[in-house]
């Protein structure tokens, strides 16, 4: 694990020259990674889809993306590289990735997690996601079933309280 001063995160709207790093993420992180493909399909041709760089002194160690649509966000992705795990920055990137939902307007935001991930259910509760359905073999790779979780975004007024707490 590299640890990390967390005040020199910088986050930023993936871009293109960005795709290399991420597919890498993703094949780290996922037993069905995304493709080169589907990511410059995400950033050129989904309107709906907004997708952010964690960025570390220059380096992309993580990522998130979702779709927002009307007053809803749906996230699509959640990763951090390897060797940064550990160190709260999946918390760190699921609040930037509901800070950013809020800015495009979305109220609730909604995932799938695998039902046997039990570190990352954990830490969409502790986001105020709670479960409200199951998706049966929803996931390509074994047909497990995704826990389907919603959370209720704050309201304008708690931002700021967000933003202080983080600063801390």
């Amino acid at each position: 694990m590299t640890p990390i001063d967390r005040k020199r995160l910088l986050f930023r709207s993936m871009t293109l020259d960005d795709v290399p790093t991420i597919v890498a993420i993703e094949q780290e992180s996922f037993a069905t990674p995304w493709t080169e493909e589907a990511f410059v399909n995400e950033l050129t041709n989904n309107h709906f889809a907004r997708y952010m760089v964690m960025d570390y002194e220059n380096e992309v160690i993580g990522y998130a993306g979702m779709w927002t649509i009307m007053d809803e966000a749906h996230v699509t992705n959640v990763a951090v590289r390897e060797g940064y795990r550990g160190q709260g920055l999946g918390e760190r990137l699921m609040t930037e990735l509901q800070r950013t939902a809020l800015l495009f307007g979305a109220r609730r935001m909604t995932l799938e997690v695998r039902v046997s991930n039990e570190v990352a259910k954990r830490l969409y509760a502790k986001l105020g996601f709670k479960p409200s359905g199951i998706r049966p073999g929803y996931y390509s790779d074994n047909k497990e079933d995704a826990l389907i979780m919603w959370a209720e975004l704050p309201e304008s007024s708690e931002v700021e309280q967000w933003y202080d707490e983080e600063r801390i």
